[in-house]
């Protein structure tokens, strides 16, 4: 029996959870399209001030204080005592997220998939304390995985890999309980165009490399630095930078002259990053989880520059292992990297011929069949 009701939860912490969860979501209306779905960011369920507390100082921690951030990921990722700091928070979020319970009870959902650990958490407690009946798995979405995101009980958990798996073994998780499934990305990531029809698509003239730059959903990060630091580069490119939501900054670096020596294309939020990642000779980015696992999916090598203390510096290590990757420490060597790279044919063919290897293109096919084996 097909699946009838699902209900997928994230949260707007970042941009990644969120396209984790419209990934899903995509794939289950396409797998079960009689089904009725409904994919919700929690933090719209709650009031402004735990909506700041939880998105918008995240976003500040990035932007003013990122080792701040590290600080507070490696504090995070001890197993859980039971202790007064996490009877606070359960007993913050209960009092925050009420809506989020009414939802759980109001529709009888076959399951539930959660692209985030907070309303994992929540539906975690409900099972353990109240008897909630409600069947709910976990997908992850960076490639080594955290405390946070062990709640229980929980029926499965999706990683990113092996190594992700294993970490959560350590705290307590059954094997059993665990599918190594990548991160899931957009659907149209597992049928992507010809290179030569992107190229068209975008007005790409393609007759010099392609070096795609990308800001993240919401634009964050000396983008305007990067963006003069590609300008600045001998060769010439064809630079596409990809700015989000991100208005202001799209603005700022039309004002950055081009050298004649390079073509330069500025764009907003774009929902075909898969067509400009095929079209990359290489991707200039930050290591977020749900990116990288796009540039897996497309096969594009990745410049990786300003990791997030903690997963994102933890997502660069697995890339980076993987020879998937290569990594500028800092901007004074960014273009210098990113030269002998591209004067490096041989190196980039290797790079991308190693994304394509660890690469999971159908993850959220495979999360919803899944799902849809036990619950439908």
């Amino acid at each position: 029996m097909p699946i009838r009701n699902l209900l997928i939860l994230s949260a707007s912490v970042g941009a990644g959870h969120l396209r984790a969860a419209q990934a899903i979501e995509l794939a289950a209306r396409e797998v079960y399209p009689e089904a009725h779905i409904q994919n919700v960011d929690v933090l719209s369920l709650t009031n402004a001030a735990f909506r700041h507390l939880y998105g918008k100082a995240y976003l500040d921690l990035v932007n003013k204080a990122p080792h701040m951030l590290g600080y507070f990921y490696d504090l995070t990722d001890k197993p859980r005592r039971n202790g007064r700091a996490d009877q606070f928070m359960h007993l913050l979020q209960k009092a925050n997220l009420a809506r989020l319970i009414d939802l759980l009870q109001e529709t009888p959902w076959d399951a539930v998939i959660n692209t985030h650990f907070l309303p994992a958490e929540i539906i975690a407690s409900r099972k353990a304390r109240h008897g909630l009946a409600l069947p709910h798995v976990t997908v992850t979405t960076d490639f080594e995985t955290h405390r946070l995101w062990v709640n229980q009980p929980c029926e499965l958990f999706f990683t990113a890999t092996d190594e992700g798996a294993e970490y959560l073994h350590s705290f307590g998780i059954p094997r059993e309980l665990m599918r190594v499934s990548g991160i899931p990305v957009h659907p149209a990531f597992s049928k992507l165009p010809a290179r030569a029809e992107c190229l068209k698509r975008h007005d790409l003239a393609g007759d010099r490399p392609i070096v795609l730059q990308l800001a993240g959903g919401f634009g964050v990060g000396p983008i305007q630095k990067v963006h003069e630091t590609l300008l600045s580069l001998e060769s010439g490119i064809e630079l596409v930078t990809v700015c989000g939501k991100n208005k202001a900054v799209a603005e700022q670096l039309a004002e950055v002259p081009c050298p004649t020596r390079h073509r330069r294309h500025i764009v907003g939020f774009t929902d075909v990053m898969q067509e400009f990642m095929a079209a990359a000779d290489l991707v200039v980015t930050k290591p977020g989880g749900l990116t990288s696992s796009e540039c897996l999916a497309a096969g594009a090598p990745m410049l990786i520059i300003n990791p997030i203390p903690g997963q994102e510096s933890r997502n660069a290590d697995y890339l980076l292992e993987q020879g998937a990757a290569i990594k500028a420490n800092n901007l004074a060597t960014l273009a210098y990297k990113a030269q002998q790279l591209l004067k490096a044919p041989a190196r980039l063919q290797e790079l991308k011929r190693n994304a394509r290897k660890i690469g999971h293109p159908k993850a959220a096919y495979d999360i919803i069949r899944e799902v849809g084996r036990r619950w439908g």
